[in-house]
């Protein structure tokens, strides 16, 4: 499974390439605390119901994150096995990123 750190998705993010972030947190969460303006928010145990809304990341490669890299860690693997090829799992989520 691809995993990426908080260091390599800042220089992504500063390089501006085209990259989707997509937050596994709850949406309380993600409301206190964003990591990028344009990341999407869909919580972990609402992931069965948000597949059909997704499914047009099936195809890209995209940043799934949480706060420490757990829930994500799960998310990756459930969406791996939804037909999503290309989940990259961000490590020690949004606290190794910020710091």
């Amino acid at each position: 499974m691809k995993q990426i750190t908080a260091t390599e998705l800042r220089i992504i993010l500063e390089n501006k390439e085209k990259i989707i972030i997509v937050d596994v947190r709850e949406s309380w969460e993600y409301n206190e605390q964003k990591l990028h303006p344009s990341s999407r928010n869909f919580p972990l145990g609402n992931l069965p119901q948000h597949l059909n809304e997704m499914s047009e990341l099936k195809e890209v490669s995209f940043v799934v994150h949480c706060r420490t890299g757990v829930r994500s860690n799960q998310a990756q693997k459930y969406l791996m096995k939804n037909g999503f090829s290309k989940v990259i799992n961000l490590v020690d989520g949004i606290e190794g990123y910020v710091g």
